[in-house]
């Protein structure tokens, strides 16, 4: 079993992307780039994973965390100066050694793993990442022989009229084996116009020390694309978006327009769940089967049970359950629990609140840290008064109460078991089960004294 390696540059500023944020950091659908790489390579179960940082080295170190070790390239000095930096890590190692730009996220660990394997199967010492372009300029060519073996890599600068021509590009990524690399980054020159040493001319150095280069050319050439600046970024995010959709729906979930439909990446979706237009999915988010998302509702890190419905919504960091109806135009608040059966009605907001099943708040509402028992009936402009300037109190609602329209509950209060709220109450003190709690100003008619009022303005 060879033992397999990565090493991911992300060292660059990437002053093209003129933001403060460094570019590997720049998200693509909803997940930065360079974590993109990592997780395809993690698929791989390699024996380990560097990182070469430099701009942004706390960031991308707090982003990634355990996923990868981590080296610091103090001086941006070119792609194999970059390499090099793993030496102390590496260069004892036997093996083979992936090296992945951190700026292409639409690599998959499919691809990865095809290179991996052409480059042992063919016992390379070094193998290319090539694809196929119609639009080439820009880009190193490959040169192959009349043995379709890779001759050489040739720059745009320095190709002839008919290298030009070649549509097979040099992506940046490139499989090594192990000691090959080490050997050969110490003899990489910087002379030349830029004063860098670069990664491609170990090609040269192996093929003069006669060790077997290959070139792999992957299918898909979107998968190569390297960001380098926000057209590029918006271009990565259509890519992903598009990819992330069709494997959905070849899994069985319909989305009515995929144009106009967000799904990240940690999104997971059972069949026969359809997704609406204008819907977003965000972070480590699952739906159940047979449920109905949209249209332009948004779901973040929560979880929808199944046959639930949710329209023109918003869902933060909650827990849905099945058969659940919400909104239209609710938003569900992080730390909420939603159980079974219940339906959350339109312009109702609830917050950090569990309401047990086959309960009902259908509108104009607000559930702020509540728990809310089953088969309850919160009425129509009801609230739970929870806070007070400083705190936050607790209201307890439990099985089979009757909450009136236009309640307050001042917290910290408790609402007994099958007890009647009236309708207009204001209560702030616990209401006992089965009772009927009525807690407003005695109603006052003082006949006539509205046409004596209007004589007096008149």
């Amino acid at each position: 079993m060879v033992n397999k390696y990565a090493i991911v540059l992300a060292a660059g500023q990437g002053t093209r992307m003129k933001s403060k944020l460094y570019k590997v950091l720049h998200p693509v659908m909803g997940k930065p780039m360079v974590q993109h790489v990592i997780d395809q390579l993690q698929a791989l179960n390699l024996d380990k994973i560097i990182t070469i940082v430099g701009y942004g080295a706390e960031q991308v170190k707090q982003q990634l965390g355990s996923a990868s070790e981590f080296v610091v390239q103090k001086e941006q000095l070119g792609t194999g100066h970059a390499v090099l930096q793993a030496k102390s890590l590496l260069a004892d190692k036997k093996g083979v050694t992936v090296v992945v730009c951190g700026d292409t996220p639409l690599l998959t660990a499919e691809t990865l793993e095809q290179l991996f394997n052409y480059h042992q199967e063919n016992q390379a010492k070094v193998t290319v990442l090539t694809t196929m372009v119609d639009e080439p300029a820009g880009y190193g060519r490959i040169v192959r022989d009349q043995d379709n073996n890779l001759a050489k890599i040739v720059e745009q600068k320095d190709a002839t009229t008919e290298e030009l021509a070649i549509k097979e590009i040099n992506t940046g990524t490139y499989c090594f084996d192990n000691k090959v690399l080490f050997e050969a980054l110490a003899h990489v020159s910087n002379d030349n116009k830029q004063g860098e040493y670069y990664l491609p001319d170990v090609i040269e150095i192996a093929q003069a020390n006669g060790d077997k280069v290959a070139a792999f050319s992957a299918k898909d050439s979107n998968e190569t694309i390297g960001i380098n600046d926000r057209v590029a970024l918006a271009q990565a995010e259509k890519l992903m978006k598009q990819r992330i959709n069709r494997q959905h729906m070849q899994n069985g979930v319909t989305i009515l327009d995929p144009e106009q439909t967000y799904i990240g990446p940690d999104v997971e979706i059972d069949p026969d769940v359809v997704i609406e237009p204008g819907s977003i999915l965000k972070g480590v988010t699952k739906i159940g089967a047979d449920s109905m998302i949209g249209p332009h509702s948004e779901i973040v890190d929560s979880t929808i049970g199944e046959s639930s419905k949710i329209t023109h919504s918003v869902v933060y960091h909650s827990d849905i359950g099945s058969r659940v109806n919400i909104g239209p135009f609710a938003h569900i608040r992080p730390a909420s629990q939603i159980k079974d059966d219940v339906k959350i009605g339109n312009f109702v907001e609830v917050k950090k609140s569990i309401i047990e099943e086959t309960s009902k708040v259908s509108h104009l509402s607000y559930i702020g840290d509540a728990e809310i028992g089953k088969n309850v009936n919160v009425g129509c402009g009801s609230i739970t008064v929870n806070y007070d300037g400083e705190n936050k109190f607790l209201t307890k609602i439990e099985d089979d109460v009757f909450i009136g329209c236009n309640t307050n509950l001042i917290a910290p209060v408790t609402i007994g078991q099958g007890a009647i709220v009236a309708a207009g109450s204001t209560i702030n003190k616990d209401v006992p089960s089965e009772a009927l709690s009525i807690a407003r100003a005695k109603q006052v008619n003082k006949d006539d004294y509205a046409k004596k009022f209007n004589k007096l303005l008149k």
